[in-house]
């Protein structure tokens, strides 16, 4: 079996091994009903892309540990994929969000499967929802099923309950304080519970659990995970405001008609002239935003130096995470590709 030393080839692997278990769970839902057919092309659609890190930090979790290659622990790492997938699939109901990769939304692609009126966009809604519960439940299944022994899969029992708990405090951490008072260190607990640990920690926490990793390792890869899935997220952020929804197939005015409780926007607010406190006041939570109105936040976001800001802490939580990785005695493949991975985590385009 050849060693996957690219995230191109991981990457492929972990693609083909998804698109295996969501199509037998597809038929499955089929044949109850063949009326199921919207919600299977949802669920087909919300995992056939991706870039896979999550996938990726487990199975670098488990090469840490000193296991070898193996397609079960592939398979559990696209498992991973399934949570992610599920979370988003909430997280853009919750935001009322419209775009994702360039196409509806889960809760917006299923309008199709109504009538015109007759509550059309709740029952939609409704559906995503139960379509994001149903993608939380395949990762259990496919990773209990990947083939793995048993006694490993025993290993990280625990830790799938503490990532279902954090991922969830996270988002309901963002809907308690969404529209509240700028407050960057309350901003960064909510990065850290929604995004930076189910992206970073959790995975290479499993992973690593299923190799026997002693709790050593699992602390390395705290110090590694956590910055670094917080920059993964200020990365994020910094894109959902300044990048062209061309390139990111999103748009680019969520966080502002959310009114999201993003570090960027807490910054800009604290560093904002009176005058500019009353703009962003009136235009955060607004339903619609014009042009000239996206214009003129970016521009205080600009002014006050909010960019420069979070665009250090990128940069110095990246360091801090390779830097966590030199003298743990990883073997120098799962060195290579985690040095690696924390590069193409954050250094994403606009």
């Amino acid at each position: 079996m050849s060693e996957p030393y690219g995230h191109r080839e991981l990457k492929s692997r972990v693609d083909r091994e998804l698109e295996r278990f969501v199509g037998a769970e597809a038929e499955a839902l089929l044949a109850l009903d063949d009326g199921l057919t919207p919600l299977v092309d949802v669920l087909t659609a919300v995992t056939a892309r991706g870039k896979r890190l999550r996938s990726a930090f487990c199975y670098w979790g488990w090469r840490a540990a000193g296991q070898p290659d193996s397609d079960a622990m592939v398979r559990a790492a696209a498992s991973m994929e399934l949570v992610h997938a599920a979370a988003v699939v909430h997280d853009d109901i919750i935001d009322d969000s419209a775009l994702r990769h360039g196409v509806p939304t889960a809760h917006v692609a299923l309008r199709g499967a109504f009538a015109a009126g007759s509550r059309r966009k709740t029952r939609a809604r409704s559906m995503a929802m139960l379509a994001g519960d149903l993608l939380m439940s395949w990762a259990g299944q496919m990773f209990t099923g990947c083939g793995l022994p048993g006694a490993y899969l025993g290993r990280a029992r625990g830790l799938w309950a503490v990532l279902a708990r954090e991922l969830i405090a996270g988002e309901a951490l963002e809907i308690l304080h969404t529209g509240g008072e700028a407050d960057v260190r309350r901003s960064l607990k909510v990065i850290r519970y929604k995004t930076a640990k189910y992206t970073v920690e959790h995975p290479l926490h499993i992973g690593a659990g299923l190799g026997g990793a002693d709790p050593v390792l699992r602390e390395v890869f705290t110090g590694y995970g956590l910055p670094l899935g917080e920059a993964f997220q200020l990365r994020d952020d910094l894109i959902g405001l300044f990048g062209d929804p061309a390139t990111t197939g999103k748009s680019n005015t969520d966080d502002i008609s959310a009114a999201r409780p993003t570090a960027l926007i807490a910054l800009t607010r604290q560093a904002a002239t009176p005058a500019e406190q009353a703009e962003l006041t009136t235009l955060l939570g607004r339903r619609t935003l014009t042009a000239p109105q996206l214009r003129r936040v970016r521009a205080v976001v600009e002014r006050t130096g909010a960019r420069d800001r979070v665009e250090d802490m990128i940069g110095d939580r990246v360091e801090i995470a390779v830097r966590a990785l030199d003298g743990a005695g990883l073997p120098a493949l799962a060195h290579r590709s985690l040095t690696r991975l924390a590069t193409a985590a954050t250094n994403r385009p606009d």
